[in-house]
């Protein structure tokens, strides 16, 4: 599938409008749309263990994360999938028992449960982590109805990277971006989803606000740049950009975090030798603005030091 990366909305710190909907006190007629299928399609999807379970089960009194993926994607799928496992870590024993990951395959003619079971276990998939495929046409329904539709035509990747992230008994909900940094999250779940269970319920999943982005360099550098780079403290998923920045121009690595694949389409050296030399994850298209790279490049120099800027160590 060709398809094209856009940078989803970024996680930024809560705001009052989101805060807002832990508050929110509901009337009759929404507490009691917030049961089952009356608040989410009852579609039929197999888990990657082969197990036919319906969505609304999946989902019911559980914190729940939820995004899109396939196993062929060699753009924002994989880091999706990194996020996701370093927030399982970080959660702990909580997995399976108050928190679940569902990751829903949008490809699956390819995707069966045996293929989703390899996938998991490359990423060392833990309980609670759920890989699901299921009906093409019930898998388009459910992530229309959930905010995590992409066209394909508009997308490198045929999806936004969007995670939707709540708690079904107390009715939170908020989409953020899926490419986040991973601790950020899981400070979502473990301290704001957790520490209202007493709370009323509150606003449809459909109304579940996205967080917005905020334009700081160490903010995007954090979100989009951490969870695969470090800066001075070797080669992580990708190369280390304390040593990047010695090595390479500032003009062509701002160019590369701009516009990745039109800069391997040309098949530029640099670019090329990176793509065969760090194949588990290939730098996807953010769709980032020029002031946005700028400001991404900036804060990474501020972040090296003096023995750094001079021989890339």
């Amino acid at each position: 599938m060709k398809r094209r990366t856009r940078r989803a909305a970024l996680a930024a710190a809560l705001t009052a409008v989101v805060l807002s909907i832990a508050f929110a006190r509901s009337t009759p007629a929404a507490a009691d749309a917030r049961t089952g299928a009356a608040r989410f399609p009852d579609v039929t999807l197999t888990t990657h263990e082969g197990k036919d379970v319906t969505f609304s089960d999946l989902v019911k009194g559980r914190i729940v994360a939820v995004n899109v993926v396939y196993t062929n994607c060699q753009y924002a799928c994989p880091i999706e999938t990194s996020r996701l496992a370093r927030m399982q870590q970080l959660l702990g024993d909580r997995m399976g028992r108050e928190v679940f990951f569902l990751s829903i395959s949008i490809d699956p003619e390819h995707d069966t449960p045996a293929v989703l079971k390899a996938y998991a276990a490359k990423f060392n998939a833990g309980p609670g982590w759920i890989f699901l495929t299921g009906r093409t046409a019930d898998i388009d329904l459910l992530t229309r109805k959930l905010g995590l539709w992409s066209d394909p035509a508009g997308t490198q990747d045929g999806h936004r990277p969007m995670l939707l992230v709540g708690n079904e008994a107390t009715g939170q909900w908020m989409r953020t971006s899926a490419l986040d940094n991973p601790a950020y999250t899981a400070r979502i779940i473990s301290d704001w989803l957790t520490s209202w269970k007493a709370a009323r319920p509150g606003k449809r999943y459909t109304e579940a606000p996205t967080t917005l982005t905020r334009g700081d360099g160490e903010y995007l550098f954090r979100s989009l740049c951490a969870g695969c780079h470090t800066v001075g403290r070797g080669d992580a998923i990708g190369p280390d950009l304390a040593r990047a920045f010695v090595t390479h121009d500032r003009a062509w690595i701002a160019e590369y975090v701009l516009q990745p694949d039109i800069v391997r389409g040309r098949k530029d050296p640099i670019a090329t030798a990176l793509a065969a030399r760090y194949r588990e994850v290939r730098m996807p298209n953010l769709s980032l603005t020029p002031g946005e790279v700028d400001a991404i490049v900036r804060h990474v120099e501020s972040l090296r030091s003096p023995r750094q800027l001079s021989s890339g160590g």
